[in-house]
């Protein structure tokens, strides 16, 4: 499988609308989280600006956001990086985003049931297109659909505040993922956990919701853990198999 396959195609795009440093740091963000920029890599501010069609001093001060969030990293006389984490950093940033995504579902739970019912139905229908992915092995493009299962769950609540903190949680979260060959070692679970969710947010049983998004998340944890000392394992025996 080729790592960070089709992504090269979605780079950023010229704005249309008023140019500000927010907006600038979303497209970039997302672009991490979709896997257009790959973790160590550089983000030079001469080429977003160009890609972007404006000015140096925007972009300039979007990347010092991405770098106050954590996703950019800069080194003197070097330039800015996207960030790379290591397997001790997941525990961190699934606890974040259980913490997170419990929050909103209480929030769900207890307001407007159309919501709810509305939000149950959204996030049931990115659950139905995991299977394709799932059937051709496009881990990608499940890791995708999985973030945005959970970008949902947390939009729904309309808390600004919360998704931004989600979404800097989320760009972390694909970070890890990237370059691994596999995040997911029962995929073939994967579309009943997420469902289990929805029917979990849908049924009234706090408890069990709040068990299940923790337990959904821990597997993860797990899961990715693993993923990355296996992918760590292969990298080093690739190398030792070189010619001198």
């Amino acid at each position: 499988m080729t790592r960070n396959a089709g992504a090269a195609s979605r780079r950023l795009t010229p704005i249309n609308a008023r140019n500000t440093s927010m907006v600038i740091a979303d497209q970039i963000r997302d672009r991490i989280i979709d896997g257009s920029y790959a973790p160590g890599e550089q983000v030079n501010e001469a080429n977003v600006a160009a890609e972007l069609e404006i000015s140096r001093g925007p972009v300039r001060e979007a990347l010092q956001r991405l770098n106050q969030e954590g996703l950019l990293v800069s080194y003197r006389n070097r330039g800015v990086f996207v960030v790379e984490l290591c397997s001790g950093d997941v525990a961190e940033i699934y606890e974040a985003r259980a913490a997170i995504e419990v929050g909103a579902a209480w929030t769900l739970v207890h307001g407007e049931k159309s919501v709810l019912t509305a939000t149950a139905a959204a996030l049931s229908a990115v659950v139905d297109q995991m299977q394709p992915f799932i059937d051709r092995a496009d881990w990608l493009g499940l890791a995708e659909r999985d973030l945005a299962f959970h970008t949902a769950l947390v939009a729904a609540t309309s808390n600004s505040r919360m998704s931004r903190m989600y979404a800097t949680l989320a760009a972390e979260a694909r970070i890890c993922m990237a370059n691994l060959e596999t995040a997911y070692y029962r995929p073939e679970a994967l579309v009943e956990e997420h469902q289990l969710l929805v029917d979990l947010l849908l049924g009234g049983d706090w408890s069990a919701l709040e068990a299940g998004v923790h337990e959904h998340m821990d597997t993860a944890i797990h899961d990715l853990t693993r993923a990355m000392h296996d992918q760590a394992a292969e990298d080093a025996d690739s190398v030792l198999a070189k010619p001198s």
